[in-house]
């Protein structure tokens, strides 16, 4: 039987995050302002056919699917590869630090920036709609930060997670990690992430928090010729 994370996209637009979902029965997708994240239903020519016709010329989709696929026609490939996804699977103990503070809008500009220096994913000035961000400032800088993405009956993804180069090696990423991570357990829900093969430093450290490999998705940025 299928697991609910192993088409991610799909199972939160479908349920949880339907709300913020785009399109109808056959593919959907968030609203690109807040994440690029589309989906197929299924793998039939109708549900693909569908997801083509989500994004208008020149915009980006990101996927997230067990089995790689060409792009379908009238889409580059921006960039794909393999990804771990990572479920909790030893809680760690819980973190109390007086720098800890939650982010709001105001902050949103300065995330984006933060985010867009060190690449974590995905992110815009409205990825808060998709759940609560953390972060820690030092010398009045967004140091580092944290925060919710995807939801899925039962879970909800970790995301977001960066800290900035001048502050890096202060254990401020595994901070923030381990007090989102222990909110959302706090809710009777299992933490889970993503991060790209390819990125051993960030692996290293979720595997330290006690996240372990469930599975290996591929995702794929495309973007709609114009």
């Amino acid at each position: 039987m299928a697991h609910v994370l192993d088409r991610p996209i799909w199972n939160a637009l479908a349920t949880r995050d339907a709300a913020l979902a785009e399109g109808g029965a056959l593919a959907r997708r968030y609203d690109p302002s807040i994440v690029p994240f589309a989906a197929a239903r299924d793998d039939s020519r109708e549900s693909l056919a569908a997801l083509a016709a989500l994004p208008r010329p020149g915009e980006f989709m990101a996927l997230a699917e067990p089995d790689a696929a060409p792009p379908p026609p009238g889409f580059v490939v921006v960039r794909a590869g393999p990804a771990v996804q990572m479920t909790l699977a030893d809680a760690p103990d819980p973190v109390a630090d007086a720098r800890i503070e939650q982010l709001t809008e105001s902050d949103a500009a300065e995330m984006l920036a933060l985010a867009s220096l060190t690449q974590p994913g995905p992110f815009t000035l409205r990825a808060q709609a998709l759940g609560d961000f953390f972060g820690v400032r030092i010398d009045g800088r967004l140091a580092a930060m944290a925060g919710e993405r995807m939801k899925q009956e039962g879970y909800t993804e970790l995301s977001g997670v960066c800290a900035h180069p001048d502050f890096r090696g202060r254990g401020l990423a595994r901070l923030l990690s381990v007090f989102v991570a222990r909110r959302i357990l706090a809710r009777g829900e299992t933490p889970y992430l993503h991060a790209w093969a390819d990125n051993v430093a960030a692996i290293r450290l979720y595997d330290s928090i006690g996240f372990q490999t469930r599975t290996m998705l591929n995702f794929a940025i495309i973007r709609a010729q114009t």
